[in-house]
């Protein structure tokens, strides 16, 4: 099949084809979040917080949702007695919410994870309102800018500017528009659903959020006021907390078994808290799998709620990257993690470093005392390590000033690997005409790409393939 890719003498940006920078505001058809909003006036956060303007910096109506109405809430309650069948529908309502975000908002409309009947696209929508957490158009909006834009300046919520900034900081402070990062929502403007709820989203937010579970409570069981403090505003405020979750502590809480080189983390306590979403740095790998979870122990609920949609006909098309990617990615972060640890560790002076000796050199400082050996051509100083050796002095004595290849490459005892890493850290020379031949073939093989070297540039050296393990031995008249 034929590369798309442009060849030399092709235009991969033709002239032509472009049209002129899009306008930053929506098009007359789409819903606008502020239609008041100028792209050419100076946005506050472009001005430095001082005494006498702080408060125009601060987001007050976030401010009042996310702080003033919980606060109410909790204050209310030491005069609202919790009723068992309230807490019960309160939790099940908090579920049904949460399902609005992490089914809904984030998987089906942010990712277009999977695909959803208009039944089923009218619930989330109506539950994702229940959340308090904006409209779907805004949130999902956001959020492709975030996995954009990861860690950057352009990404609405980094948590390289603070946890808590991440976890609520960013909407209790006002944004400048400008600098969150441009993404396509040309398919949620397509969405009936999406636009309806925005153009809406108050009366949505109002009734879904506290009237219903308040309307469920009191023709329920008789109980108004429980409805509205636990099932509504405490409700609110827990599902809110743990979807923000998502955006501090599943970026600073755990392992990164995909890749590290940005902040999303995977940890099972996240994942209890946001509903599976804590599997992080998988999602921020594959984004449109609309798995968090992949494995079967782990827990994920969302995951779990979409495949039962679809058992019933409600949700089709669930997408999955192939496992072979995944691994693919798992196998490269183990490998890079390796490589860390590889360059921690003293593998010896490199063969090309090392002095080049005679052999007649190397015989006379044996003669005179130093305790060197030739182990494949290479020089290795074991004075310090005589008393040492595990075989006993007479028998590592004995191939001092000798060619002792065949010696300890099974000629008296087949070396461990142990050994010959050991012995690496050891060398001092090369003898010529011995291994600095090797080390010549060694560099033609470089040169063709046969030395496979890590991403710090060292080369990697397996078990069985140092330059001092001979397969075959070689008999030689210095041999013990």
């Amino acid at each position: 099949m034929p590369s798309s890719q442009p060849t030399a003498g092709h235009l991969a940006v033709k002239p032509e084809y472009l049209s002129s920078q899009p306008s930053p505001m929506a098009k007359p058809s789409e819903p606008n979040r502020n239609t008041k909003y100028d792209p050419k006036k100076p946005h506050i956060t472009d001005t430095p917080i001082t005494k006498s303007n702080w408060y125009k910096h601060v987001n007050w109506l976030n401010v009042t949702l996310i702080v003033g109405v919980p606060l109410y809430g909790c204050i209310q309650s030491f005069w609202t007695p919790l009723q068992f069948k309230t807490a019960l529908w309160t939790v099940a309502y908090y579920f049904m919410t949460g399902f609005g975000i992490t089914a809904g908002y984030h998987r089906l409309w942010a990712h277009t994870s999977y695909s959803a009947t208009l039944p089923l696209r009218i619930f989330l929508a109506a539950m994702g309102g229940g959340a308090v957490e904006g409209s779907v158009r805004w949130w999902a909006r956001d959020h492709r800018a975030h996995h954009r834009y990861t860690d950057t300046e352009k990404d609405p919520y980094s948590v390289r500017k603070g946890l808590l900034y991440s976890h609520f900081g960013w909407m209790l402070m006002k944004q400048n528009p400008k600098r969150i990062g441009r993404t396509d929502i040309s398919d949620l403007n397509e969405d009936p659903v999406v636009v309806w709820q925005h153009k809406n989203y108050l009366k949505v937010v109002i009734f879904m959020g506290l009237i219903f579970p308040m309307l469920v409570c009191g023709f329920g069981w008789g109980d108004w006021w429980g409805g509205f403090v636990y099932g509504g505003i405490l409700r609110i405020f827990f599902v809110q907390q743990a979807t923000f979750c998502v955006n501090s502590l599943a970026h600073w809480l755990g392992d990164q078994p995909f890749d590290d080189r940005n902040s999303p983390r995977d940890h099972v306590i996240t994942a209890l808290v946001t509903l599976g979403e804590g599997y992080h740095n998988f999602h921020h790998e594959f984004p449109s799998d609309y798995r968090n979870a992949i494995e079967w122990h782990q827990y994920d609920p969302t995951k779990w709620t979409i495949w039962i949609w679809k058992q019933l006909g409600l949700a089709y098309d669930l997408k999955q990257f192939k496992n072979n990617e995944i691994e693919k990615g798992r196998v490269q972060q183990l490998q890079k993690k390796l490589d860390q640890k590889r360059a921690k560790l003293d593998w010896g002076v490199p063969l090309e470093q090392l002095p080049v000796i005679s052999w007649d050199e190397y015989a006379d400082q044996a003669k005179n005392g130093r305790g060197l050996i030739a182990v494949a051509g290479v020089v290795h100083d074991v004075t310090d390590f005589i008393k040492d050796h595990p075989g006993g002095k007479v028998m590592i004595s004995s191939g001092i000033g000798k060619d002792a290849t065949a010696m300890f490459n099974g000629g008296v005892y087949m070396h461990s690997n142990a050994a010959h890493n050991l012995l690496s850290t050891m060398r001092v020379g090369v003898i010529r005409g011995g291994c600095e031949v090797e080390i010549w073939k060694r560099a033609q093989k470089e040169e063709k790409g046969e030395v496979v070297r890590d991403e710090n540039g060292q080369r990697i050296v397996r078990a069985g393939t140092q330059p001092t393990k001979v397969l075959q031995n070689v008999a030689t008249a210095g041999a013990a």
